[in-house]
């Protein structure tokens, strides 16, 4: 493919305008795009999901979609980010990973992983929700946060929440009514 060179150097572009380069065919924005958003995408990814083969997988596949795809990016039209399409994108495909290989064993999980720490996206969560929602989420039992990221923080439905977090749909829409019924006792 032809490279595209932009006004400014790519190091200064947003990822919204890198992604509006990629959809151009442009390889060093994408080169870029992938520098600065691998990092924290691989680390979301091992969050969910303990085996680094999958996660291999996933990052190789959702690069390769936003390769492909970049085009489809509508972000400054929707109000969305070139990260929250990126981060959709990586969802859905490590959902997916996780169907083509439930017949051969059980998805790793992310309650597999030790809790020794708390994971980055929740320090996140608490820096930026802050108050009484923010006090909310904390107060959450463990398993209803849980529930309660992958499908209003990450967007994803009940069957992708099921399949990512290893529950079965039944549980995960119990866990998501209580935690909307926590949520809303510690905000009345």
């Amino acid at each position: 493919m032809r490279s595209v060179r932009a006004a400014a150097p790519l190091h200064e572009l947003d990822e919204e305008r890198l992604v509006r380069l990629v959809a151009k065919g442009d390889r060093a924005a994408f080169e870029e795009l992938y520098r600065r958003t691998s990092p924290w995408l691989a680390v979301r990814l091992r969050r969910r999901c303990v085996d680094e083969q999958i996660v291999a997988e996933v990052m190789q596949e959702t690069y390769m979609a936003v390769w492909r795809a970049a085009g489809a990016f509508a972000g400054a039209a929707v109000g969305g980010t070139a990260t929250g399409w990126l981060w959709t994108i990586a969802a859905r495909r490590l959902v997916d990973a996780f169907r083509r290989r439930a017949h051969h064993a059980e998805p790793p999980t992310a309650a597999a992983l030790p809790d020794a720490a708390p994971a980055a996206e929740e320090e996140a969560l608490s820096a930026t929700v802050g108050g009484d929602v923010g006090d909310a989420l904390r107060c959450l039992a463990p398993e209803l946060r849980q529930v309660l990221q992958a499908m209003v923080l990450d967007g994803l439905s009940v069957r992708e929440t099921s399949v990512l977090l290893g529950l079965p749909e039944g549980t995960v829409k119990t866990r998501a009514r209580r935690a909307r019924i926590a949520m809303r006792r510690a905000l009345a």
